[in-house]
């Protein structure tokens, strides 16, 4: 992937990290303390679930005023406790900012292009281990995520050797495809998708909620799909940058996590979407271009 060629965005932040504070048990409200094997049975639940761990401990759990996060897939922690993911390499903050920038420029065209005004573009938000945003405070267990209370996208860089290793993605277009993907949510929150989403989903009891929480994800993956058909029409793929983005939308599919974590799938569990659905819908947006093809919300089987 010739990302070198594209512009380097100039909303992005470094945070650095937060300490973890895991060694020898975390304290919770009123002087309690959490033992290490319940914190990794925590963190095996947040894991096959895709639950921000910090919510089991009464930390990470949003007022409805501050929207949840959304995210591409949980990470599973390689890092031990108590210890700090590496820094991100200068290589690798250029290159997650270059991604940025490239879909503020093909989504800035689209929506001049459907007359939606002008488009805002997120913020990324770079950090280590653990970091503090308007969705509440979430450790980088829980994988990259958009956060539509204050319009960021959050990216522990540490996740991209997750996704080689791990799930088995390799690849810089594999890495572009789960930043394009946070975008993704960036756009539906500009287009009030978002809002909506959380005004129905308070309606819904946990398995319906899930089920509209899929139709968001997959509209999410459709729209990385979208950023990607510009990228490739921009001569800005290379051989086989196709295929990476594909096995990235397969290897963080929840029946494949599922399997991986726990050796079988909880369809009612579910709330990113399949493997087949995840690669399905971001193939519909590199095919096409066209944000309209996402409508995932109205497709009868999505």
């Amino acid at each position: 992937m010739r990302w070198g060629d594209m512009r380097r965005s100039d909303n992005v932040e470094d945070r650095g990290g937060m300490s973890g504070g895991f060694g020898g048990g975390m304290p919770l409200g009123g002087g309690m303390k959490i033992g290490g094997g319940t914190l990794i049975l925590i963190l095996i639940l947040s894991l096959v679930f895709g639950i921000n761990p910090l919510t089991f401990l009464g930390m990470g759990s949003p007022e409805v005023s501050a929207p949840p996060p959304t995210q591409t897939a949980p990470a599973p922690s390689s890092t031990a406790p108590g210890s700090r993911a590496p820094a991100p390499t200068d290589q690798r903050k250029d290159f997650a900012a270059r991604i940025v920038g490239d879909t503020e420029d093909v989504w800035g065209a689209l929506f001049k292009a459907m007359n939606r005004g002008g488009y805002t573009p997120a913020t990324l938000t770079l950090y280590r281990g653990a970091v503090r945003s308007g969705c509440g405070t979430t450790s980088s267990a829980a994988g990259p995520f958009y956060c539509p209370a204050d319009q960021h996208v959050y990216l522990d860089t540490s996740f991209f050797d997750e996704l080689s290793r791990r799930f088995g993605a390799p690849g810089d277009f594999a890495q572009a495809y789960v930043i394009a993907h946070e975008v993704g949510h960036h756009v539906q929150n500009q287009m009030g998708v978002m809002e909506k989403f959380e005004r129905e989903g308070q309606r819904l009891d946990e398995r319906r909620r899930n089920a509209l929480s899929i139709r968001l994800e997959l509209q999410a993956d459709c729209y990385a799909g979208v950023w990607g058909h510009f990228a490739q029409k921009r001569n800005l793929l290379e051989p086989g940058d196709l295929e990476e983005g594909m096995r990235a939308a397969a290897a963080v599919g929840d029946d494949t996590i599922m399997k991986r974590t726990q050796g079988y799938v909880v369809p009612d569990a579910m709330n990113h979407g399949t493997a087949e659905q995840r690669t399905r819908w971001f193939r519909a947006g590199l095919q096409s271009g066209d944000p309209r093809t996402c409508d995932t919300f109205g497709a009868a089987n999505p």
